[in-house]
């Protein structure tokens, strides 16, 4: 396995929030039929939980479940254990109907943090933070951009997207977030 890169290494900016570029992070991507059991179980065996409800994510100590579709979960782990990811979710779904794909190379993961932080994504997402509660994921777009963005805190959130449009993306947050841009709409 190769050394992670990340998609803007050291990329931070305080404005009306904190923006950084998270650096690498091991996601794996399963399809298939996210209520047969055989998916529950790989899933619960590979990461210690249980898949998901539509539009949440379970973040544990070491790995997240997130629901990305109807037919597709995200698992989100350390870099570094992604092939021992993918050897337990392919051995453990084999007969089933079903895929596993690691996309840890292929996505940039930016943090946003502050009491700011919905007005901010809200410049460039067409989501209601204002029903948006801790543990939740969207899909969505951010101007552009196809995005997932899901809440960790009050005023804490991920966003995810295509590493080829990471710069689009950083230049997007940190405009968003210029200091005399408040909207002041979910405070």
């Amino acid at each position: 396995m190769h050394e992670p890169v990340s998609a803007l290494p050291g990329a931070r900016y305080s404005g009306l929030v904190e923006i950084a570029e998270a650096g690498p992070h091991g996601m794996v991507v399963l399809r298939g039929d996210l209520a047969s059991e055989a998916v529950a179980r790989a899933v619960r065996e590979a990461t210690g939980q249980k898949p998901p409800e539509p539009r949440a994510i379970v973040l544990g100590a070491e790995t997240g479940v997130a629901w990305m579709a109807p037919d597709e979960l995200l698992i989100l782990t350390d870099y570094k254990a992604v092939p021992a990811m993918l050897t337990a979710l392919t051995q453990a779904l084999e007969g089933a109907f079903a895929t596993v794909a690691d996309v840890s190379d292929a996505r940039a993961v930016f943090t946003l943090k502050g009491v700011q932080a919905c007005d901010v994504l809200a410049k460039a997402c067409p989501v209601d933070f204002a029903d948006f509660p801790v543990g939740t994921i969207r899909r969505t777009r951010a101007a552009q951009v196809a995005a997932a963005i899901w809440r960790t805190g009050e005023d804490d959130f991920t966003l995810v997207c295509f590493r080829s449009v990471a710069q689009y993306m950083w230049d997007l947050l940190r405009t968003l977030a210029q200091p005399g841009g408040e909207v002041g709409l979910y405070r």
